[in-house]
């Protein structure tokens, strides 16, 4: 069989021979249809993440879409992670109690582009942040994945507006894309002058704000918040420091919250994949993506890494 193999930290996977794997007890081979080349996976493969560095050689690929047996899954691996194989192979190894079933009509290159990104979404928006029918969320890093997935699921759970921010112009334009009822540029550090601009687009006081960026444009969004409201932090793209100050804290009595897929359950993952597939299958949820076939592995991963991508790229077979 055809695989992606990264054969040294820090380099692009190579797309190599190899023998199909040998399924171990209570696990099953899944036919790869699709895997995206996802931040994990580019981070993993550089031996610089806190896992430490990965035995190679290994196929690379957190998750991806298949069929086994005539029916369409999704399903995770723990590769770069752990020991072990990951997606970007034509066949795959898997435990049978991690693979989700997908409903019919699901595109596989379409729910491979969702993924866990969207799974982080939808559980920071309503399990960790407990969005409300109604309320008004603001998202950052809307040009993302994440981003990109959050504005359409937070209106899917029922947000009245829904106010993104994102920082280049083919960012702001993903997000309006994806529906955001207004779209803030997030190209200063300014913090008074970010939340200025969440603040004359807003319909009032915020109620949720869902933050993969961290840095000033969280300190930003905090002082959007109503009293009581909720930050949602997933990530520090912007940076791993947020200048929020303690009088916009306490003053409002907010409340900051950290959320990571490493808290879920495998019942929670399955049912959050099921919800996301059902809504892609309805044409609710996508996300901007490419499609490369595996053999054009090492330039997408280049591509992916170096920011030139249109939107996440996944490889097909």
């Amino acid at each position: 069989m055809r695989a992606a193999e990264i054969q040294s930290p820090g380099r692009p996977p190579s797309v190599v021979d190899r023998d199909a794997p040998v399924p171990l007890p209570g696990e099953t081979l899944v036919e790869v249809r699709a895997a995206p080349i996802t931040p994990l996976d580019l981070l993993c493969a550089s031996g610089t993440s806190y896992f430490g560095l990965p035995r190679t050689p290994y196929v690379p690929g957190v998750q991806g879409v298949g069929t086994v047996g005539g029916r369409a899954v999704w399903f995770p691996t723990s590769a770069g992670m752990a020991p072990g194989d990951g997606s970007m192979s034509e066949i795959a190894s898997i435990p049978v109690k991690d693979l989700v079933e997908l409903p019919d009509g699901a595109d596989p290159a379409a729910v491979a582009a969702l993924g866990l990104s969207a799974v982080a979404a939808h559980m920071a928006l309503t399990w960790r942040g407990e969005l409300v029918a109604g309320e008004q969320v603001l998202v950052l890093g809307a040009g993302g994945v994440v981003g990109q997935a959050a504005v359409q699921l937070a209106r899917i759970a029922g947000a009245r507006r829904v106010v993104a921010g994102a920082r280049s112009p083919a960012a702001r334009e993903r997000a309006k894309r994806a529906g955001a009822d207004a779209v803030v540029a997030l190209d200063t550090d300014d913090v008074a002058e970010l939340a200025a601009r969440f603040a004359a687009v807003a319909d009032g006081p915020v109620d949720l704000v869902l933050d993969p960026l961290f840095g000033p444009p969280a300190a930003a969004a905090a002082r959007t918040l109503r009293t009581g409201g909720r930050l949602v932090n997933l990530g520090s793209s912007a940076a791993e420091t947020c200048p929020i100050d303690s009088s916009t804290l306490r003053s409002r009595s907010l409340r900051l919250l950290g959320y990571t897929n490493n808290e879920l359950s495998p019942e929670q993952r399955a049912a959050a994949i099921t919800l996301i597939a059902e809504q892609a299958v309805l044409g609710r949820l996508a996300v901007a993506h490419e499609i490369a076939p595996l053999g054009d592995a090492e330039s997408a991963w280049l591509r992916q890494a170096d920011g030139s991508a249109t939107g996440r790229i996944i490889l097909t077979f």
